[in-house]
């Protein structure tokens, strides 16, 4: 006998009320059972996810309440990947003031779940599949409009480790020497970062955000798409927030994405088309730059919002940055700002694998 669905808790009888005066006329369209209502998922954000069945199958709610959250960022990207000929939830009825959308539903296989089930040929397929998808989501996506990934948003991304980390998880204070160190190696990421071509990025194409569909992949959690450099979802990719690869699996996805990218034509006359080893130092650089960023998110979702579970990844995070730093003479200084918060990780044994 199966378990009943988890009972949808509401934060207030008014959001609850909202959602009934929106959601029950979509039902009667769409031949959806109201008492069928269940949790999809959630993310690290505000916004849930529903499903909901029917006589023609199932769909997903998205509950995304202001002020918090906004979906018309979710609805103007889901159009321009699906204009780009890529697999992205349709929008078949949204209420951007109240927040809720209803979307097609890419079903329950994740990416994550498949390739943590089997880490060979089926991995291996999965991850070309995201690859391609890829090059073709940096082709085709549409970039116009979306915000740069400047310099100041790369530097307020990095700022999240020293303010949420070093500080709030740690209780560490650095000195002055420490900040200069700090400054001049977020100083090089940021450079290397704007020295790039750059295209759409996603922010989070890893497999947790990719579907196991037809055609495959799905994409999710695309809201915060950018223009900005053409290393960041590759980067993303391959050194994930939830599982690891040995680097030379690694390096063997990074030259089949780096092939395909220099064929559609993305590196355009800049040196990474022609010299993967520029691309890869590149690619490293752009992943330590998120690396520390979501160092800095996995505290603050711990200590601001609430959700410890993400900090179980930090050693993850910081074993990534490690192996950076130490592979870069300019990168070394961080090695030392890093090791009094890595030093215990090391001890319960944190591996990559």
């Amino acid at each position: 006998m199966s378990a009943s669905p988890a009972p949808i808790v509401w934060p207030s009888a008014d959001r609850e009320a909202a959602f009934l005066r929106w959601i029950t006329p979509l039902c009667a369209e769409h031949r959806l059972e109201l008492a069928s209502l269940e949790p999809a998922s959630a993310d690290a954000s505000f916004r849930r996810y529903f499903r909901l069945h029917g006589a023609n199958g199932s769909l997903i709610v998205m509950d995304a309440p202001p002020p918090q959250e906004d979906v018309r960022p979710f609805v103007d990207i889901a159009g321009r990947i699906g204009r780009a000929g890529l697999h992205a939830p349709a929008v078949l009825a949204c209420d951007a003031e109240a927040g809720f959308l209803l979307l097609s539903d890419l079903g329950r296989t994740l990416y994550l779940d498949e390739v943590q089930r089997d880490d060979g040929a089926a991995a291996d397929r999965l991850m070309r599949e995201a690859i391609g998808a890829l090059v073709q989501f940096q082709q085709r996506v549409d970039a116009t409009g979306l915000p740069g990934y400047d310099e100041a948003l790369l530097q307020r991304e990095m700022a999240l480790f020293p303010d949420w980390c070093v500080e709030r998880e740690y209780g560490l204070t650095w000195t002055d020497a420490q900040r200069a160190q700090w400054t001049r190696i977020t100083d090089l990421l940021v450079k290397s970062a704007l020295a790039q071509p750059t295209v759409a990025v996603h922010r989070d194409w890893m497999p947790r955000n990719l579907m196991v569909t037809a055609p495959n992949p799905g994409i999710l959690d695309f809201q915060d798409a950018v223009r900005g450099p053409i290393t960041y979802d590759i980067a993303s990719l391959l050194r994930d927030a939830f599982l690891s690869w040995d680097e030379e699996r690694e390096i063997d996805w990074a030259v089949r994405w780096w092939q395909q990218a220099r064929a559609a034509g993305l590196f355009g006359d800049h040196p990474m088309g022609d010299d993967f080893g520029e691309c890869w130092r590149a690619l490293e650089w752009m992943g330590l730059q998120r690396h520390l960023k979501v160092l800095g998110i996995f505290c603050r979702l711990k200590h601001r919002d609430g959700k410890p579970r993400y900090s179980a990844d930090l050693g993850r995070f910081f074993a990534y940055a490690t192996r950076v730093a130490l592979r870069y003479s300019e990168l070394k200084p961080l090695v030392r700002l890093i090791e009094p918060m890595t030093g215990p990780l090391t001890a319960t044994g944190f591996t990559l694998r």
